[in-house]
């Protein structure tokens, strides 16, 4: 017998598996985006955040007198003025005991340990005005010793720059499983390189901003400009100012120029604001130049892996050991030790390891703080694993394919506990059929014509390189989201969400989810985010799990909607649910229209409209999995690489929105495409940025940006959630520099052991 769900058809209403029109899109395209910088409120002033010119100093005050007499100043913020001088901000995941030893307060207060440091804050009628009363401050440092590369960090003489916490490792994780030693002393081949990482970061189209306005009669604040965790922001915000009552403070998102992992995180400024607005009476803006962003918000990616392999001589793996060095920069930040522990976790990838060792220490250095960035901590260990694999081959005289293939995980090994932690719990993967998603891949890439390619003569001193790198990514972090779906008796739908939109197309696959399970039309479903005071709960976007956790909630939500609705209209109807088809107008009796209730009647004894709510939870990640294929042709005169051709294989589980998808996998691919040939924070002996605007700080344009060639498979279903899907947003970006530095090897000859691919190192591997 049909049920009710089987009445319901996804694409006869936009619901799971099409690609219906973004609703993100509609208010963009029409020139109603509402953008931070966009936004006023009356008797708006503004902030300027004075920033430390040196990367390590001390300085015994701060003289504001001729500031505060300046034109158009209101008033200048320093340590003195907060609260405990400033609370540390917290973390908040992947907390680690001696990391609270290195947690950034809002304002240095004696010691500056980065260039870009915010030292005060002064307010003023215009950000013009507040600039330049900013150089008014009577700031006299007095240099300290810097320390930058992370091996320096623990060196035996290494400055501290916290010497009261007597070291500069703010982090350590050891991993062990199998027997590591027996595994090395039985091995055939032994592997020990290397591998650099270098410092880059998200760089979003729109910097950081906000603006903040209190309410003295309600004694609350409101702040403009969320992003990413609004709910979770909100807490860390409440406890720094010394409220007990969080609802006293509201985060509203507005429309958000890209996130990427550095959009969203609890940044001193994050505090400055509300506070100024407080202080002064007076709603408070702040937008970052593009300078201060690329001083001041998060770095991430620098790491330096010393790894070993064992193998047999017919490529079996056999162990693996790493210890790494993660440069998190002068502060641990509210992403904690996230980047170096997901390395540790997920290093081993998709291949069977009999015995692994895996450790890392994170520490603190005169630059930036560091945090997350899209596949934070996979991007660089993918690029060591299958560096290391394709050396592997190379000198065991195999094929990079076969070998892989010889040591992925089988299909019958899930669930598959890999041995490792992911914030202390286990990471088991979920689903995965690794060997069929290469049997799939190689052909529709044409694998075999790239080999042949390769294989010909090119002109004028270009070789021809063939590279592949196989992943697993992670999706679904922070346990649960909120969801609320109402339908009022217009048949219009109204789904609330505890997840945040940065651009990801959260309102569109959301409103896919609910019509397929509510049944009414994508057109009438409006999605609602990103506001504390209307949505009670939410853990936001990112680590790729707004559809697999957000989306879940709202399917459960919106099936107990419809389920209600149906009852109540069989009552009405004297039918069986079963029987029953709802529609914007109303419910009716299949076969028998004239048989029918409408809604504004089935809804008139809950004033109008039905509310359902849910809450889903799960403790336990998915894993998606894909292959990144990159064939490239290198000038070892110029040092120049041109991509010739590249293609993504992904495995997510089930697809709500293929044009989504595809369009996560190929903004990740330019991400990573700067990762591996462009993109590097360099500093010079003083800690002095050297990347601080656009003409240093290379960015891909569309001349670097090859098309991508897209493969988007289903066959390994997520058992966690009733949706299956696992997160589509990371995997374009976390095999590129694997692929492109594999690619580059094979076509030079020599190993590639670090990052970026540059000009000058590219004519340096070539001469080798």
């Amino acid at each position: 017998m049909k049920t009710t769900a089987d009445r319901i058809d996804p694409v006869a209403i936009n619901g799971i598996g099409t690609s219906p029109l973004r609703k993100e899109d509609w208010p963009l395209v029409r020139g109603e985006g509402t953008f931070i910088a966009d936004f006023k409120r009356p008797g708006l002033v503004h902030a300027f955040v004075v920033r430390s010119p040196l990367a390590h100093a001390q300085f015994p005050s701060i003289d504001c007198t001729a500031t505060l007499a300046a034109p158009g100043v209101l008033d200048v913020i320093t340590a003195n003025e907060l609260p405990d001088r400033g609370r540390p901000i917290p973390t908040r995941q992947f907390a680690d005991e001696g990391s609270n030893r290195f947690l950034q307060r809002p304002l240095a207060d004696g010691v500056v340990r980065y260039s870009g440091e915010p030292v005060a804050v002064v307010i003023a009628d215009s950000r013009y005005r507040a600039e330049d009363a900013a150089e008014l401050l009577d700031i006299d440092y007095e240099r300290l010793d810097v320390v930058l590369d992370p091996d320096d960090a623990v060196a035996a003489n290494a400055p501290l720059l916290r010497p009261d916490a007597g070291t500069n490792v703010a982090g350590h994780l050891l991993v062990e499983m199998g027997a590591i030693d027996e595994a090395f002393a039985e091995a055939d081949l032994v592997i020990k390189e290397t591998f650099r990482i270098q410092r880059h970061a998200a760089v979003p189209l729109e910097t950081r901003g906000l603006l903040a306005e209190y309410d003295a009669e309600t004694e609350s604040i409101t702040v403009w400009g969320a992003a990413k965790i609004p709910h979770v922001n909100r807490t860390i915000l409440a406890r720094l100012l010394g409220w007990s009552d969080e609802s006293r403070v509201r985060l509203v998102e507005l429309h958000v120029g890209g996130g990427f992992g550095a959009r969203g995180e609890f940044y001193p400024e994050d505090f400055l604001i509300p506070f100024a607005a407080i202080r002064t009476g007076r709603p408070v803006a702040w937008v970052e130049d593009r300078e201060e962003n690329l001083r001041a918000t998060n770095h991430s990616r620098e790491q330096v892996h010393r790894v070993e392999m064992a193998l047999k001589k017919d490529g079996t793996f056999l162990a693996l050991k790493d210890s790494f060095i993660n440069n998190t920069g002068a502060y641990v930040r509210t992403h904690g030790m996230t980047v170096p522990a997901l390395s540790v976790s997920m290093l081993p990838g998709p291949y069977k390891w009999p015995a692994y060792r895996g450790e890392f220490r994170s520490v603190v250095t005169n630059k930036t703080p560091g945090g997350t960035y899209r596949s934070p901590g996979r991007f660089e260990i993918n690029f060591v694993r299958e560096r290391l694999i394709d050396i592997a081959a190379h000198r065991l005289g195999l094929d990079p394919v076969d070998i892989r293939r010889r040591n992925l995980i089988d299909r019958t090994s899930f669930p598959h506990d890999l041995g490792t932690l992911y914030d202390g719990h286990p990471v088991i993967y979920d689903s995965g059929d690794y060997e069929l998603l290469l049997d799939k891949a190689l052909p529709a890439f044409d694998y075999e014509g790239l080999e042949r390619w390769r294989s010909e003569p090119a002109a004028g001193g270009i070789r021809r390189g063939l590279g592949i790198g196989f992943f697993v990514e992670k999706a679904g972090p922070a346990e649960r989201e909120y969801a609320r779906v109402e339908l009022n008796d217009k048949g219009d739908v109204m789904v609330y969400t505890g997840a945040a939109s940065v651009g990801q197309g959260v309102e569109t696959v959301l409103a896919q989810i609910c019509v397929s399970h509510l049944g009414l039309p994508y057109e009438r479903v409006r999605v609602i985010h990103g506001d504390t005071a209307l949505i009670p709960e939410g853990m936001g976007a990112f680590g790729s799990r707004a559809t697999m956790l957000g989306g879940a909630a709202v399917m459960r939500a919106s099936k107990q909607l419809r389920k209600r609705l149906l009852d109540a209209a069989a009552e009405e109807l004297e039918a069986a649910p079963a029987d029953l088809m709802l529609s914007p107008e109303g419910v009716s009796v299949v076969g028998a229209p004239a048989r029918s209730v409408s809604l504004k009647t089935l809804l008139s004894t809950s004033a109008g409209v039905i509310i359902e709510e849910h809450r889903f939870v799960c403790d336990l990640l998915g894993f998606p999995y894909g292959i990144h294929v990159a064939a490239v042709e290198v000038d070892t005169a110029s040092g120049a690489i041109r991509i010739h051709r590249y293609a993504v294989a992904y495995d997510i589980g089930r697809c709500v929105n293929p044009v989504l998808v595809a369009g996560q996998i190929s903004g990740g691919f330019a991400q990573g495409i700067g990762g591996a040939l462009l993109e590097e924070f360099s500093f010079d002996a003083n800690g002095q940025p050297m990347s601080a605007s656009f003409m240093d700080y290379l960015l891909p344009t569309s001349e670097e940006v090859p098309d991508l060639e897209v493969l988007i498979t289903e066959d390994a279903p997520s058992p966690l959630n009733p949706l299956g899907v696992k997160g589509a947003g990371e995997g374009g970006t976390a095999g590129v520099g694997a692929a492109i530095a594999n690619a580059v090897s094979d076509a030079l000859g020599s190993e590639v052991t670090r990052l970026p691919l540059s000009p000058q190192r590219v004519v340096e591997l070539a001469g080798e």
